[in-house]
């Protein structure tokens, strides 16, 4: 029997800030508004610190630093795999210069 996986979802800018204004009011705490919804409370729990730090009520990366990280790690990786690429085909050309 094959392990069964979660299909990770996604969810938009909007939802997450209408989820975390929903924490926000206090009428309901964030386990309650996480089974109401079905979302895990650590992920609700992860957008409202993420808010804070957006807003600047706490220390961390924001939104759009983790985006720019992200790029720019992927760009450093491509970076890499071509500079391979052309270490590679330096090393063949110069063997067949020989």
């Amino acid at each position: 029997m094959e392990p069964t996986h979660r299909q990770r979802r996604a969810f938009t800018a909007e939802y997450k800030a209408d989820v975390v204004a929903l924490c926000r009011t206090g009428e309901r705490s964030i386990g309650a508004v996480a089974r109401d919804l079905g979302i895990s409370e650590s992920v609700i729990r992860r957008w409202v610190a993420q808010e804070e730090i957006d807003n600047g009520q706490r220390e961390g990366l924001t939104t759009s630093e983790r985006a720019e990280l992200a790029q720019l790690r992927k760009e450093n990786r491509v970076l890499r795999e071509e500079r391979d690429i052309l270490k590679r085909a330096t090393v063949f050309f110069a063997k067949e210069i020989r």
